[in-house]
Protein backbone atom coordinates (compact mmCIF):
# COMPACT_ATOMS: atom_id res chain seq x y z
CA UNK A 1 0.00 0.00 0.00
CA UNK A 2 1.57 3.37 -0.80
CA UNK A 3 1.65 6.40 1.98
CA UNK A 4 0.35 9.46 1.16
CA UNK A 5 2.57 12.86 2.62
CA UNK A 6 1.06 16.01 1.87
CA UNK A 7 2.46 19.32 3.03
CA UNK A 8 2.17 23.34 2.13
CA UNK A 9 3.27 24.25 -0.79
CA UNK A 10 5.91 27.00 0.76
CA UNK A 11 7.04 27.51 4.63
CA UNK A 12 8.78 29.68 6.12
CA UNK A 13 10.57 29.99 9.41
CA UNK A 14 12.69 31.76 11.47
CA UNK A 15 12.37 35.57 13.66
CA UNK A 16 11.23 37.70 10.32
CA UNK A 17 9.13 35.42 8.89
CA UNK A 18 6.24 37.59 8.83
CA UNK A 19 7.94 39.72 6.15
CA UNK A 20 7.22 37.53 3.29
CA UNK A 21 3.88 37.45 3.61
CA UNK A 22 2.95 40.59 1.32
CA UNK A 23 5.75 39.42 -1.16
CA UNK A 24 3.73 36.34 -1.78
CA UNK A 25 0.50 37.94 -2.19
CA UNK A 26 1.52 40.41 -4.75
CA UNK A 27 3.33 38.09 -6.76
CA UNK A 28 0.56 36.00 -7.25
CA UNK A 29 -1.78 39.27 -8.00
CA UNK A 30 -4.09 38.77 -4.83
CA UNK A 31 -5.58 42.66 -3.90
CA UNK A 32 -7.11 42.50 -0.78
CA UNK A 33 -6.81 39.65 2.46
CA UNK A 34 -9.68 38.74 4.51
CA UNK A 35 -7.32 39.02 7.91
CA UNK A 36 -8.97 35.93 10.11
CA UNK A 37 -7.16 36.69 13.82
CA UNK A 38 -9.10 36.56 17.39
CA UNK A 39 -9.74 38.51 19.68
CA UNK A 40 -7.01 39.04 22.10
CA UNK A 41 -4.66 38.95 19.50
CA UNK A 42 -6.03 42.35 18.64
CA UNK A 43 -6.22 43.62 22.16
CA UNK A 44 -2.49 42.82 22.68
CA UNK A 45 -1.27 44.46 19.30
CA UNK A 46 0.11 40.67 17.87
CA UNK A 47 -2.10 40.86 14.55
CA UNK A 48 -0.96 43.77 14.33
CA UNK A 49 2.90 42.73 13.66
CA UNK A 50 1.17 41.37 10.27
CA UNK A 51 -1.57 44.32 9.81
CA UNK A 52 1.68 46.82 9.56
CA UNK A 53 3.10 45.19 6.72
CA UNK A 54 -0.19 44.81 4.83
CA UNK A 55 -0.56 49.04 5.82
CA UNK A 56 2.87 49.73 5.04
CA UNK A 57 2.51 48.22 1.31
CA UNK A 58 -0.80 49.42 0.71
CA UNK A 59 -2.05 45.84 0.38
CA UNK A 60 -5.73 46.14 1.44
CA UNK A 61 -7.55 43.83 3.81
CA UNK A 62 -10.45 43.54 5.93
CA UNK A 63 -10.04 42.10 10.03
CA UNK A 64 -12.62 39.41 11.21
CA UNK A 65 -12.40 38.38 14.95
CA UNK A 66 -15.18 36.26 15.75
CA UNK A 67 -13.56 33.65 16.44
CA UNK A 68 -14.15 31.47 19.92
CA UNK A 69 -11.50 30.04 21.32
CA UNK A 70 -13.39 26.35 19.98
CA UNK A 71 -14.97 27.51 16.84
CA UNK A 72 -18.75 26.64 16.14
CA UNK A 73 -20.67 26.34 13.25
CA UNK A 74 -22.32 29.28 13.98
CA UNK A 75 -18.48 31.29 13.97
CA UNK A 76 -18.53 29.68 10.24
CA UNK A 77 -21.61 30.56 9.09
CA UNK A 78 -20.89 34.20 10.10
CA UNK A 79 -17.02 33.80 8.54
CA UNK A 80 -18.19 32.87 4.96
CA UNK A 81 -20.96 35.70 5.20
CA UNK A 82 -17.81 38.07 6.41
CA UNK A 83 -15.61 36.93 3.90
CA UNK A 84 -17.99 37.62 0.64
CA UNK A 85 -19.34 40.64 1.70
CA UNK A 86 -15.66 41.98 1.61
CA UNK A 87 -14.31 41.47 -1.27
CA UNK A 88 -11.41 40.01 -0.52
CA UNK A 89 -9.91 37.20 -2.68
CA UNK A 90 -7.29 35.38 -0.28
CA UNK A 91 -6.98 34.50 3.53
CA UNK A 92 -4.20 35.31 6.25
CA UNK A 93 -5.22 33.47 9.24
CA UNK A 94 -3.58 34.58 12.35
CA UNK A 95 -4.06 32.77 15.52
CA UNK A 96 -4.05 29.85 17.36
CA UNK A 97 -5.86 26.53 16.26
CA UNK A 98 -9.54 28.15 16.75
CA UNK A 99 -8.30 30.85 14.02
CA UNK A 100 -6.94 28.33 12.07
CA UNK A 101 -9.80 26.26 11.83
CA UNK A 102 -12.28 28.66 11.29
CA UNK A 103 -9.90 30.22 8.51
CA UNK A 104 -9.95 26.81 7.03
CA UNK A 105 -13.60 25.75 7.16
CA UNK A 106 -14.62 29.67 5.45
CA UNK A 107 -11.59 28.72 3.10
CA UNK A 108 -13.47 25.71 1.72
CA UNK A 109 -17.06 26.46 1.58
CA UNK A 110 -16.14 29.71 0.23
CA UNK A 111 -14.74 27.89 -2.47
CA UNK A 112 -17.47 24.80 -2.72
CA UNK A 113 -20.87 26.30 -1.54
CA UNK A 114 -22.11 22.86 -1.81
CA UNK A 115 -21.28 22.49 1.42
CA UNK A 116 -22.45 25.68 3.21
CA UNK A 117 -24.25 22.92 6.07
CA UNK A 118 -20.97 23.03 7.81
CA UNK A 119 -21.99 19.62 9.55
CA UNK A 120 -21.70 18.42 6.02
CA UNK A 121 -17.93 18.90 6.22
CA UNK A 122 -17.39 16.50 8.85
CA UNK A 123 -14.93 13.27 8.15
CA UNK A 124 -13.45 13.04 4.52
CA UNK A 125 -15.96 15.54 3.02
CA UNK A 126 -15.50 15.09 -1.09
CA UNK A 127 -15.05 19.00 -1.92
CA UNK A 128 -14.07 19.57 -5.37
CA UNK A 129 -11.95 22.81 -4.91
CA UNK A 130 -8.84 23.96 -3.09
CA UNK A 131 -10.07 26.33 -0.25
CA UNK A 132 -9.60 30.53 -0.99
CA UNK A 133 -5.83 30.95 -1.13
CA UNK A 134 -4.52 31.14 2.42
CA UNK A 135 -1.05 32.08 4.03
CA UNK A 136 -1.40 30.49 7.93
CA UNK A 137 0.81 32.88 10.82
CA UNK A 138 1.04 30.36 13.88
CA UNK A 139 0.76 32.49 17.47
CA UNK A 140 0.84 29.38 19.42
CA UNK A 141 3.39 26.33 18.98
CA UNK A 142 1.20 23.70 19.43
CA UNK A 143 -1.76 22.96 16.63
CA UNK A 144 0.00 23.10 13.74
CA UNK A 145 -2.92 23.81 11.81
CA UNK A 146 -1.22 25.65 9.48
CA UNK A 147 0.53 21.96 7.96
CA UNK A 148 -2.41 19.99 8.96
CA UNK A 149 -5.36 18.62 6.37
CA UNK A 150 -7.52 18.37 9.22
CA UNK A 151 -9.75 21.08 11.56
CA UNK A 152 -12.40 20.84 14.15
CA UNK A 153 -15.37 22.36 14.79
CA UNK A 154 -17.60 22.19 18.15
CA UNK A 155 -21.24 21.60 17.40
CA UNK A 156 -23.06 23.75 20.44
CA UNK A 157 -26.48 22.35 19.97
CA UNK A 158 -25.15 18.44 20.17
CA UNK A 159 -22.54 19.25 22.66
CA UNK A 160 -19.69 17.50 20.24
CA UNK A 161 -16.83 18.42 18.59
CA UNK A 162 -16.43 17.33 14.55
CA UNK A 163 -13.28 16.43 12.83
CA UNK A 164 -12.60 17.75 8.99
CA UNK A 165 -10.31 16.17 6.74
CA UNK A 166 -9.70 17.54 3.58
CA UNK A 167 -6.77 17.74 1.72
CA UNK A 168 -8.50 21.18 -0.07
CA UNK A 169 -7.73 22.84 3.34
CA UNK A 170 -4.02 22.61 3.91
CA UNK A 171 -2.82 26.04 3.53
CA UNK A 172 -0.78 27.27 0.58
CA UNK A 173 2.26 28.94 2.64
CA UNK A 174 2.62 28.73 6.47
CA UNK A 175 4.68 31.49 8.03
CA UNK A 176 6.06 30.30 11.27
CA UNK A 177 7.73 33.02 13.26
CA UNK A 178 8.71 32.66 16.85
CA UNK A 179 8.16 36.64 16.92
CA UNK A 180 4.72 35.76 16.56
CA UNK A 181 4.61 33.57 19.82
CA UNK A 182 6.56 35.56 21.87
CA UNK A 183 3.88 37.16 23.68
CA UNK A 184 1.49 34.21 24.78
CA UNK A 185 1.50 33.52 28.71
CA UNK A 186 2.75 30.96 30.39
CA UNK A 187 -0.50 29.16 30.29
CA UNK A 188 -0.81 29.07 27.02
CA UNK A 189 2.66 28.51 26.33
CA UNK A 190 2.30 25.58 28.45
CA UNK A 191 -0.73 23.77 27.06
CA UNK A 192 0.02 24.15 23.31
CA UNK A 193 3.20 23.15 23.90
CA UNK A 194 1.95 19.69 25.59
CA UNK A 195 -1.02 19.67 22.58
CA UNK A 196 2.13 19.32 19.81
CA UNK A 197 3.89 16.61 22.31
CA UNK A 198 0.46 14.63 22.29
CA UNK A 199 0.58 14.97 18.40
CA UNK A 200 3.99 13.82 18.07
CA UNK A 201 3.43 10.81 20.29
CA UNK A 202 -0.14 10.12 19.36
CA UNK A 203 1.15 10.14 15.40
CA UNK A 204 4.22 8.10 16.51
CA UNK A 205 2.04 5.24 17.31
CA UNK A 206 -0.84 5.58 15.52
CA UNK A 207 -1.77 2.30 13.44
CA UNK A 208 -0.69 4.09 10.27
CA UNK A 209 2.77 5.17 11.67
CA UNK A 210 5.37 4.63 9.02
CA UNK A 211 9.17 5.81 8.57
CA UNK A 212 8.66 8.94 7.15
CA UNK A 213 6.45 9.74 9.53
CA UNK A 214 7.94 8.39 12.34
CA UNK A 215 11.25 10.61 11.64
CA UNK A 216 9.12 13.71 11.93
CA UNK A 217 6.99 12.69 15.10
CA UNK A 218 10.78 11.36 17.17
CA UNK A 219 12.42 14.58 16.23
CA UNK A 220 9.47 16.79 17.29
CA UNK A 221 9.52 14.91 20.61
CA UNK A 222 13.12 15.58 21.11
CA UNK A 223 12.79 19.45 20.18
CA UNK A 224 9.32 19.68 22.29
CA UNK A 225 11.42 17.75 25.76
CA UNK A 226 14.33 20.26 25.25
CA UNK A 227 12.71 23.53 24.39
CA UNK A 228 9.11 23.37 26.13
CA UNK A 229 10.33 24.79 29.54
CA UNK A 230 12.32 27.82 28.35
CA UNK A 231 9.50 28.43 26.09
CA UNK A 232 7.31 28.65 29.01
CA UNK A 233 9.61 31.09 30.74
CA UNK A 234 9.83 32.82 27.03
CA UNK A 235 13.26 32.46 26.36
CA UNK A 236 14.46 33.11 22.77
CA UNK A 237 15.70 29.56 21.85
CA UNK A 238 12.62 28.31 23.72
CA UNK A 239 10.60 29.78 21.31
CA UNK A 240 12.10 28.98 18.52
CA UNK A 241 12.71 25.41 19.33
CA UNK A 242 9.24 25.27 19.70
CA UNK A 243 7.85 26.72 17.18
CA UNK A 244 9.93 24.37 14.98
CA UNK A 245 8.79 21.31 16.84
CA UNK A 246 5.33 21.70 16.58
CA UNK A 247 4.77 22.21 13.04
CA UNK A 248 7.41 19.17 12.90
CA UNK A 249 4.84 17.40 14.72
CA UNK A 250 1.54 18.59 12.48
CA UNK A 251 3.85 17.28 9.40
CA UNK A 252 3.69 13.69 10.83
CA UNK A 253 0.46 13.75 12.64
CA UNK A 254 -1.57 15.35 9.76
CA UNK A 255 -1.06 12.50 7.51
CA UNK A 256 -1.22 9.83 9.72
CA UNK A 257 -4.12 10.64 12.08
CA UNK A 258 -3.67 10.56 16.06
CA UNK A 259 -5.81 8.55 18.93
CA UNK A 260 -8.26 8.40 21.86
CA UNK A 261 -6.11 11.39 23.79
CA UNK A 262 -7.35 14.02 21.43
CA UNK A 263 -10.86 11.83 20.83
CA UNK A 264 -11.33 12.36 24.55
CA UNK A 265 -9.79 15.54 25.00
CA UNK A 266 -12.76 16.92 21.91
CA UNK A 267 -15.32 15.63 24.51
CA UNK A 268 -14.17 17.88 26.95
CA UNK A 269 -13.68 21.19 24.87
CA UNK A 270 -17.15 20.07 23.49
CA UNK A 271 -18.88 19.88 26.80
CA UNK A 272 -16.72 22.16 29.42
CA UNK A 273 -15.35 23.95 26.93
CA UNK A 274 -12.14 22.75 28.58
CA UNK A 275 -8.53 24.21 26.34
CA UNK A 276 -7.81 21.75 23.77
CA UNK A 277 -4.16 21.35 25.12
CA UNK A 278 -5.16 21.34 28.94
CA UNK A 279 -7.28 18.10 28.40
CA UNK A 280 -4.51 16.49 26.01
CA UNK A 281 -2.00 17.09 28.85
CA UNK A 282 -4.39 15.72 31.85
CA UNK A 283 -5.18 13.07 29.36
CA UNK A 284 -1.73 11.70 27.67
CA UNK A 285 0.18 9.70 30.62
CA UNK A 286 -2.83 7.54 31.32
CA UNK A 287 -3.74 7.03 27.70
CA UNK A 288 -0.40 5.95 27.17
CA UNK A 289 -0.15 3.62 30.15
CA UNK A 290 -3.40 1.48 28.43
CA UNK A 291 -1.64 1.72 24.98
CA UNK A 292 1.71 0.30 25.80
CA UNK A 293 0.62 -3.11 25.36
CA UNK A 294 -0.17 -2.11 21.72
CA UNK A 295 3.34 0.08 21.21
CA UNK A 296 5.82 -2.76 20.74
CA UNK A 297 8.89 -0.69 21.27
CA UNK A 298 8.26 2.84 20.52
CA UNK A 299 7.97 3.90 24.14
CA UNK A 300 12.01 2.86 24.58
CA UNK A 301 12.59 5.63 21.06
CA UNK A 302 9.66 8.06 23.14
CA UNK A 303 12.07 7.71 26.46
CA UNK A 304 15.07 8.38 24.29
CA UNK A 305 13.95 12.01 22.40
CA UNK A 306 12.87 12.68 25.57
CA UNK A 307 16.38 12.46 27.43
CA UNK A 308 16.09 9.58 29.07
CA UNK A 309 19.59 7.81 29.98
CA UNK A 310 20.22 4.38 29.41
CA UNK A 311 17.36 2.91 27.75
CA UNK A 312 18.83 0.08 26.07
CA UNK A 313 19.66 -1.61 29.27
CA UNK A 314 16.21 -1.55 30.38
CA UNK A 315 13.53 -3.99 30.16
CA UNK A 316 9.95 -3.14 28.10
CA UNK A 317 8.15 -2.77 31.02
CA UNK A 318 11.13 -0.27 32.33
CA UNK A 319 11.09 1.71 29.33
CA UNK A 320 7.60 2.38 29.25
CA UNK A 321 7.43 3.10 32.55
CA UNK A 322 10.02 5.95 32.17
CA UNK A 323 8.08 6.92 28.95
CA UNK A 324 5.44 7.84 30.87
CA UNK A 325 7.02 9.09 33.52
CA UNK A 326 8.53 11.63 31.40
CA UNK A 327 5.97 12.82 30.29
CA UNK A 328 4.57 13.67 33.54
CA UNK A 329 7.37 14.87 34.74
CA UNK A 330 7.24 17.72 32.21
CA UNK A 331 3.36 18.46 32.52
CA UNK A 332 4.21 19.03 35.81
CA UNK A 333 7.21 21.21 35.22
CA UNK A 334 5.43 23.32 33.22
CA UNK A 335 2.27 23.38 35.25
CA UNK A 336 -0.47 21.38 33.68
CA UNK A 337 -3.18 19.52 36.55
CA UNK A 338 -2.20 16.18 37.15
CA UNK A 339 -6.71 15.20 36.25
CA UNK A 340 -9.81 16.19 35.69
CA UNK A 341 -11.49 16.45 39.35
CA UNK A 342 -11.83 20.33 38.50
CA UNK A 343 -13.37 19.57 34.94
CA UNK A 344 -15.61 16.33 34.60
CA UNK A 345 -19.12 16.20 36.59
CA UNK A 346 -19.71 12.26 36.88
CA UNK A 347 -22.75 12.30 35.72
CA UNK A 348 -21.55 13.08 32.05
CA UNK A 349 -18.99 10.51 31.93
CA UNK A 350 -21.48 8.07 30.07
CA UNK A 351 -22.28 11.30 27.59
CA UNK A 352 -18.42 11.81 27.14
CA UNK A 353 -17.12 8.25 26.26
CA UNK A 354 -20.01 7.38 23.59
CA UNK A 355 -18.77 11.05 22.28
CA UNK A 356 -15.04 10.38 22.05
CA UNK A 357 -15.80 6.67 20.82
CA UNK A 358 -17.33 8.36 18.22
CA UNK A 359 -14.81 10.67 17.37
CA UNK A 360 -12.75 10.44 14.05
CA UNK A 361 -9.00 9.63 16.22
CA UNK A 362 -10.15 7.29 17.55
CA UNK A 363 -10.03 4.67 14.84
CA UNK A 364 -6.51 5.39 14.26
CA UNK A 365 -5.60 4.33 18.37
CA UNK A 366 -2.95 1.12 18.61
CA UNK A 367 -5.04 0.15 20.77
CA UNK A 368 -8.50 -1.03 20.33
CA UNK A 369 -10.97 0.33 22.83
CA UNK A 370 -14.59 0.31 23.74
CA UNK A 371 -17.35 2.77 25.52
CA UNK A 372 -17.02 1.37 29.03
CA UNK A 373 -12.85 1.49 28.67
CA UNK A 374 -12.69 4.92 27.68
CA UNK A 375 -15.40 5.77 30.48
CA UNK A 376 -12.78 3.48 32.80
CA UNK A 377 -10.45 6.41 31.83
CA UNK A 378 -12.45 9.23 32.17
CA UNK A 379 -12.82 7.72 35.33
CA UNK A 380 -9.28 7.03 36.33
CA UNK A 381 -8.67 10.74 36.52
CA UNK A 382 -11.37 12.05 38.85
Amino acid sequence: MANRIVLNTISYHGKGAVENIVPELTARGYKKAFVCSDPDLIKFGVTKKVTDLLDAAGFAYSVYSEIKPNPTIENVQHGVEAFKASGADCIVAIGGGSSMDTAKAVGIIAENPEFADVRSLEGVAPTKKHAVFTIAVPTTAGTAAEVTINYVITDVEKKRKFVCVDTNDIPEIAVVDPDMMSSMPKGLTASTGMDALTHAIEGYITKAAWEMTDMFHLEAIRLISENLRGAVENTPAGREGMALAQYIAGQGFSNVGLGIVHSMAHSLGAVYDTPHGVANAILLPTVMEYNAPCTGEKYREIARAMGVQGVDSMSQEEYRKAAVAAVKQLAADVGIPADLKAIVKPEDLQFLAESAYADACRPGNPRDTSVEEIKALYESLL
